[in-house]
C-alpha cells in the first residue's frame, strides 16, 4: 500500500515537471549582434569656378583694363583664351595694355580698323606659351603671337630682358612690361604701358629724315657777269658820244687827202 503511494507521488512529480517544461518552451538562442555599417564619407563638393582661368576676370581685378576687356569680348578672343587654358597644353601669355595706353593712341585709331583687323590686334597681344618673368631672357626672338606670322612686315614681336625689366619691340612701338598681374602654369598675364602695334596693320616706324645739305661754297672769286657790271651797262647817250669823235676823225682825214691830191695835180 505504501509502495503504491510512493509510485503515485513519483508519477505526480514527473507529470508536474513535464507540464512545467512544456510551458516554458525551448530556450531562445542568444541574438547575434549586427555589425554597424561604417558611414560612407560624403563626396567632396565640387570646387566653385574661380577666375584663375578667366582672362577677363583677371583683368577686371586689375581695375584699369576696361578697353582691352571690351576688345577681348567683342572679338571673341576672351572665350578662345579661356578654352585654351582649360584644355592644357603649353599655356598662354597675355600682354594687357592699360586704358591709358589706349588713350595715348592717335584719335580714331581703333575706329579705323575693320573687325578682322581688331581681332588681329588683340591676338597680337597673346602668345601660345606661358612665359614666366624669369624666362624672358631665354626666349627666341621674334616671338610668334596668335596673330600670325613673325616674319618682317607681318606680326613679329621681340623681347629683351635686363634684370627685372622687360622691353617689347614691335617695329612700330617700344613698350615695357610694367607689372605681372597673374602667373600660373597655364596662364600668365602682364601689364604693358603701350598698345602693341604690329607692322602688318600700322607699318614700320619711319626714322626722321636727314637735314637738307647746305649748298657748297665755291672757292675763289666768282667772275661778274656782264649784266652785273656797271661799266657794261652803257646808256644810249654814252654810245652816241663815243661815236661822234670817230665821225669827226674820219671826215678830217678825207679833207686832208683831197687837199694833197689837189696840190699834186697842180704840179
Amino acid at each position: 500500500m505504501q509502495a503504491m503511494r510512493r509510485l503515485v507521488r513519483v508519477l505526480v512529480v514527473l507529470g508536474v515537471a513535464v507540464v512545467t517544461t512544456s510551458a516554458q518552451g525551448p530556450t531562445a538562442a542568444p541574438a547575434t549582434p549586427t555589425p554597424a555599417t561604417p558611414a560612407t564619407p560624403a563626396a567632396p563638393a565640387p570646387k566653385a569656378a574661380t577666375t584663375s582661368s578667366n582672362i577677363t576676370g583677371v583683368l577686371a581685378k586689375g581695375g584699369q583694363f576696361n578697353t582691352f576687356i571690351r576688345l577681348l569680348k567683342s572679338t571673341g578672343v576672351a572665350s578662345q583664351i579661356d578654352n585654351q587654358v582649360s584644355n592644357g597644353g603649353n599655356g598662354i601669355t597675355v600682354f594687357a595694355p592699360t586704358d591709358n595706353a589706349f588713350q595715348s593712341l592717335p584719335s580714331g585709331t581703333l575706329n579705323s580698323l575693320s573687325d578682322q583687323d581688331k581681332n588681329a590686334l588683340v591676338q597680337y597681344h597673346v602668345v601660345s606659351t606661358a612665359i614666366p618673368m624669369s624666362q624672358f631672357d631665354t626666349v627666341s626672338n621674334p616671338l610668334r603671337t596668335q596673330a600670325g606670322s613673325a616674319s618682317p612686315g607681318e606680326y613679329p614681336l621681340n623681347v629683351t630682358s635686363e634684370g627685372q625689366q622687360v622691353n617689347i619691340t614691335t617695329g612700330v612701338v617700344n613698350a615695357t612690361v610694367a607689372n605681372s598681374l597673374y602667373s600660373e602654369d597655364s596662364l600668365v598675364v602682364y601689364q604693358v604701358d603701350k598698345v602693341l602695334l604690329p607692322q602688318k596693320l600700322f607699318g614700320t616706324a619711319e626714322a626722321p629724315g636727314p637735314a637738307p645739305l647746305a649748298p657748297a661754297k665755291k672757292k675763289g672769286k666768282t667772275p661778274a657777269t656782264v649784266a652785273d657790271s656797271p661799266e657794261a651797262e652803257a646808256s644810249p647817250d654814252a654810245t652816241t658820244a663815243s661815236l661822234a669823235p670817230a665821225r669827226l676823225t674820219t671826215g678830217g682825214g678825207l679833207a686832208a687827202a683831197l687837199a694833197l691830191a689837189g696840190v699834186w695835180w697842180g704840179l
